[in-house]
């Protein structure tokens, strides 16, 4: 193994080509052999990463170039993940900072770049993908450079390499311009080598390594991935696990290490020892938790713990209780759901569940929308069947008064647009701090508002400006309760009955709203059909048959013309619903159901919550 040894994670704005960039280095290093079937993005290797084409969780590769091991940690580019990227920077010395030659620095830019500055890494800037017809490499560059002044990034931060690259196809040169057609990514890669440092840490002191990341093993269990600071990790010896609540002077949790394995390509191979500045993977120990320390029996000092931000938004995760449970999944009960949920746990450090009143329901608070539709489409996807409620913001007490997230949004719209924007955000409780102009015909809004404000915000505004803005939101900080926020949603249109929905019944109703479901679709007491256009609840037949009669005339025979439904996705739907609603998620089927089914219950439980 070479003893020489380069740790950098590529950062950058969404769809800026981190992961396309970690394929062509991959490729560029002879880890694939000429014979390997290589999938594209291999480093997004989760469904949903593929389908979304953004990249859900940090993962590292290794690659060998001149006698040097590098390591490459991948990372989101979505605020909802930014605690992956934060974990991510602490296991590395340096960073490539890819910036798209069209677009320029975007808001999450801004956000991983300070995140970097913040632990004092070098960069090494990357402006990729210049073959593109709009390409603006030299302008790019300025606003790289505004950028890091506006961050007040010392003169050796700014004193940055600059490499132009056409990422995918493995393309790089020193400098601004157009790499040549037979170029390769080595001047990228001579530069990580004389830019980024090597590790400092000693590998004769006390061990002392710091875990960041979770995973699990069917075969080995909990792993714990992260780096070590100082000494020598030896598979077989013993060692302390050092714990949030461990105190000096108290014996620590000792286990013997008896897997240690190493990033190798994109795999991972066991190795019988790791010195200071590596990465590691541990298996054996079942009581990890992110920012533990892995340190010496003889003597145990722990590292600074890892500070993760915590929870913005909260939703419940309940058993599913329709008529059609356990048609579709294969994971039905409260058992199952805990059961994958406290999995989740593992390796997911910016989720936490509470209890409930009841058994069957559980709580879980995330850091955003995306992060549990995420969450939410991975369990149905493996065969769960379960009911979610609309997401609440997380409020706290702050000297006796009431405080809610705050999230900073910037968004990146064409120039006709700008209106929808601030009108949309007016009734939000949402303020316009600044207005500028970005690229020809669009301009850049930056806003704060509330959290839940911004709840169901991005839908909205795709929908608007036909999927042409570009929105991304951060944390901002507390603020004070800023009141009720209007509903402009219309009253849900409620099946009465079983059954299944017939074309005649809804053409009798389309003058009523605007519906959820074709013809054929199976429907039960309770379930929503679609949204009227008053604000009340109204109940429907939807499964009315055509009584048969004798009569045969022209006008009686047309055929049923319905528009088409509006069809949720499971962020819609979890964005559309009421308090008073769940949707209904299985492996199969979305469905948005009222909490109680029967008419009778319904106005019960609206006695109960209106104050006498």
């Amino acid at each position: 193994m070479p003893t020489e040894l380069r740790n950098v994670a590529l950062v950058a704005h969404v769809d800026h080509g981190k992961t396309t960039l970690v394929d062509a280095l991959l490729r560029a290093t002879g880890t694939f052999a000429a014979h390997q079937a290589v999938v594209e993005r291999v480093m997004d290797s989760n469904d949903q990463e593929r389908e979304r084409g953004i990249t859900i969780l940090a993962k590292a590769a290794s690659v060998t170039w001149r006698g040097v091991r590098i390591n490459l940690v991948d990372t989101p580019g979505h605020a909802d993940f930014g605690g992956e990227v934060e974990r991510a920077l602490t296991m590395v010395d340096g960073v490539l900072l890819l910036v798209d030659a069209a677009e320029g620095p975007l808001p999450q830019t801004r956000y991983v770049l300070q995140k970097a500055l913040a632990r004092d890494l070098p960069a090494i800037v990357i402006i990729n993908k210049v073959d593109r017809g709009d390409a603006r490499a030299d302008e790019v560059l300025d606003e790289i450079y505004q950028l890091f002044i506006d961050l007040d990034a010392g003169d050796h931060h700014i004193d940055f390499e600059i490499i132009s690259a056409v990422a995918r196809e493995g393309r790089a040169m020193r400098g601004v311009g157009m790499p040549d057609e037979d170029a390769d990514l080595a001047p990228l890669l001579d530069t990580i080598l004389a830019a980024i440092p090597a590790p400092t840490g000693d590998p004769g002191a006390p061990l002392q390594a710091m875990v960041t990341t979770l995973d699990a093993s069917e075969y080995l269990g909990r792993l714990a991935i992260g780096r070590v600071v100082n000494g020598t990790m030896r598979r077989g010896e013993t060692v302390a696990l050092l714990e949030e609540e461990f105190a000096e002077g108290q014996p620590p949790l000792k286990r013997r290490l008896t897997q240690l394995m190493a990033f190798d390509g994109v795999t991972r191979s066991e190795v019988d020892e790791l010195a200071a500045g590596d990465l590691f993977i541990v298996a054996g120990f079942p009581e990890v938790e992110i920012g533990d320390t892995i340190a010496s029996v003889e003597d145990p000092r722990a590292l600074p713990r890892l500070v993760v931000d915590e929870p913005v938004l909260r939703m419940t995760f309940g058993v599913n209780t329709s008529p059609f449970a356990g048609r579709d999944g294969k994971y039905l009960t409260s058992r199952h759901l805990v059961d994958r949920l406290n999995r989740e746990l593992l390796g997911n450090v910016s989720i936490k569940l509470f209890g409930t009143d009841s058994p069957d329901v559980i709580e879980v608070a995330g850091r955003g929308e995306l992060q549990l539709a995420v969450l939410i489409e991975s369990m149905r996807r493996e065969g769960y069947e379960l009911q979610v409620s609309r997401p609440e913001v997380i409020t706290k007490e702050i000297n006796g008064k009431r405080f809610e997230p705050q999230e900073r949004g910037v968004c990146d719209v064409p120039d006709e647009h700008v209106g929808t924007v601030t009108q949309e955000l007016a009734p939000r409780k949402g303020r316009v701090t600044d207005l500028r102009p970005g690229d020809p015909g669009r301009t850049i809004v930056t806003f704060e508002c509330p959290s839940r404000g911004l709840i169901g915000f991005r839908s909205l505004l795709m929908t608007a400006t036909r999927g042409t803005a570009l929105l991304h939101q951060h944390h901002l900080g507390w603020m004070p309760w800023a009141g009720d926020l209007p509903d402009d949603r219309g009253g849900a249109m409620v099946a009465d009955r079983i059954g299944v929905t017939t074309g005649y019944a809804l053409d009798k109703l389309q003058l009523s709203g605007q519906f959820f479901v074709d013809p054929g679709t199976d429907v039960y007491e309770g379930m929503v059909v679609g949204e009227c256009a008053r604000e009340d609840e109204m109940v429907v037949n939807v499964v009315r048959a055509k009584e048969k009669t004798n009569i045969r005339t022209h006008s009686h025979d047309d055929a049923v013309k319905l528009p088409a439904p509006r069809l949720h996705t499971l962020e819609s739907a979890i964005e559309w619903i009421a308090n008073d609603e769940l949707v209904e998620v299985t492996p199969k089927h979305l469905r948005i159901r009222k909490r109680h089914l029967g008419l009778e219950d319904r106005r019960k439980a609206n006695r109960r919550v209106k104050p006498s």
